[in-house]
């Protein structure tokens, strides 16, 4: 604007000068000096306009760098959302990936237990005194009834406590580990004063056999009785050689606390 009002002033100017008898000489420069400041003028015109074309180009660029930080501000945000559940995640498989091997080693260990207890059976298994099975997960190990007690009695033989003392020796030497003591019978019916049943004979048995342990080194709070009759039999009662199987005493290697599948998820259930 300052420009614009510059140049109407000198083309008055030049105007007054000639209409005053201004020389010629003068009039041509003061018309060099007008067509000059046109031209100087209109370049400042042209300057301008392509200056607010790149201001207003800038300020789209600043808009358009303005929603796209925004985008990525989300994008950010939704990013350490991410992060933080992948570290969630990361330290669950972990946790889960130190308890398997826990397991796995504790399993482990067990094996290598029960393989020591196999070996130290050894001896009495060839002997035939006794035999190793693997029942619903359980070390059994089985005495025939016949070697260590008369036909429909309670009371060791003499055969019966040699053979127990060579087991109570093994069993004493096992640790942190408890054992169940169980008599069975065939399914021939017993009816005397004494025993009244096959639960009666079977139970009383198995107590028999517990008392010995414990005479013999096994700790009391590591063993316990119990009486199944000729109800869990190991063979058919349709011959003789499955009613002699099936009249044994079973030891049982009983799980600890720490081998049983962990049930605490139940309570909730329970309530």
């Amino acid at each position: 604007m300052k420009s614009m009002f510059k140049f109407s002033l000198l083309a008055a100017l030049c105007v007054a000068a000639i209409s005053c008898g201004i020389p010629e000489e003068q009039y041509n420069a003061k018309v060099d000096e007008v067509n000059k400041l046109t031209k100087d003028l209109n370049a400042a015109s042209q300057a301008y306009e392509e200056m607010q074309r790149k201001l207003n180009q800038m300020s789209v660029e600043n808009q358009k760098m303005a929603n796209r930080l925004q985008e990525l501000g989300q994008n950010v945000q939704s990013l350490l959302g991410q992060k933080s559940e992948l570290a969630s995640d990361l330290e669950a498989t972990r946790a889960r990936e130190a308890r398997l091997r826990a397991e796995k080693e504790a399993q482990r260990q067990r094996m290598a237990q029960y393989r020591k207890v196999i070996e130290q059976f050894k001896e009495l298994v060839n002997s035939g005194k006794l035999r190793i099975k693997i029942v619903d997960g359980q070390m059994v190990v089985q005495m025939a009834s016949s070697i260590l007690f008369d036909t429909g009695k309670a009371n060791l033989s003499e055969e019966g406590e040699s053979a127990l003392l060579e087991l109570a020796n093994i069993l004493a030497s096992i640790p942190n580990r408890k054992f169940q003591i169980a008599g069975h019978t065939d399914n021939v019916p017993i009816n005397s004063r004494k025993f009244p049943s096959n639960w009666e004979l079977a139970t009383a048995r198995a107590v028999t056999v517990v008392r010995f342990l414990q005479d013999n080194g096994v700790p009391p709070e590591n063993i316990s009785a119990a009486g199944y009759a000729e109800f869990r039999p190991s063979e058919s009662n349709d011959s003789k050689e499955g009613q002699a199987a099936n009249r044994r005493i079973e030891i049982t290697l009983l799980p600890n606390l720490n081998e049983l599948p962990d049930l605490s998820e139940l309570e909730k259930d329970l309530k």
